[in-house]
């Protein structure tokens, strides 16, 4: 069975399927000429993770169940308890954006330092808050794609520059030197479609690529 007619039957991207066989998720057999074939099999396990994905739970503990290190009992268990601890933390986060918009605040009137003193006590207390530090790990990731990005391009620059030197030692026929200048040209631009598709995912989170069926 082609991806296309598994996107239909499960109701899952394109995307997301190749997401869930990165993860480790499943491993669709391949076909004498190297394509991925999909059958009741992988279509079942597919459901089985839609299922699961839309109740929340996380692809490292889908993992477990599907290696038998925990039952679905065990995990379900374990998210309904994951699952209270968020609704707690909600309604601590409601309880005190209530009580300052009870009292009517402005922004230049926010006592941040009484608040930050209050919030990092209930996080001590087991309370969870927005992530501040998300958007540097954001911006690492970015800076690593980036700079894996510019090395392979100055790389390709290099071979490029040495072939039309060797070409000026040495005169190839254009079409000759035109063909071997096209590799790493189709390098450097693969690199930079790499590059772009890459920053687009930490943008957007790539843990949330999961959910987005």
């Amino acid at each position: 069975m082609q991806i296309k007619h598994v996107e239909e039957l499960v109701g899952i991207t394109r995307k997301n399927i190749r997401f869930y066989e990165d993860q480790g998720l499943f491993t669709p057999p391949r076909a004498e000429n190297g394509y991925r074939e999909y059958h009741e099999e992988e279509i079942k396990r597919l459901k089985q993770i839609k299922v699961l994905r839309k109740l929340s739970v996380s692809i490292e503990e889908i993992k477990k169940v599907f290696s038998g290190e925990c039952s679905l009992d065990v995990c379900l268990d374990r998210h309904l308890e994951e699952l209270e601890r968020q609704k707690k933390s909600l309604e601590q986060i409601q309880e005190i954006s209530r009580r300052l918009t009870d009292r009517h605040i402005t922004l230049d009137k926010l006592e941040a330092d009484a608040c930050l003193e209050e919030l990092e006590r209930l996080e001590k207390e087991g309370v969870r808050f927005m992530d501040v530090n998300s958007t540097d790990t954001h911006r690492k990731k970015t800076m690593g794609a980036l700079i894996g990005a510019a090395s392979m391009t100055v790389i390709m620059a290099a071979v490029i520059g040495f072939m039309l030197w060797a070409h000026m030692q040495e005169p190839l026929p254009i079409g000759l030197l035109v063909f071997i200048i096209a590799t790493p040209v189709a390098i450097i631009i693969g690199t930079m479609a790499a590059l772009v598709g890459r920053i687009k995912e930490i943008k957007g989170g790539e843990e949330d690529e999961a959910s987005k069926y």
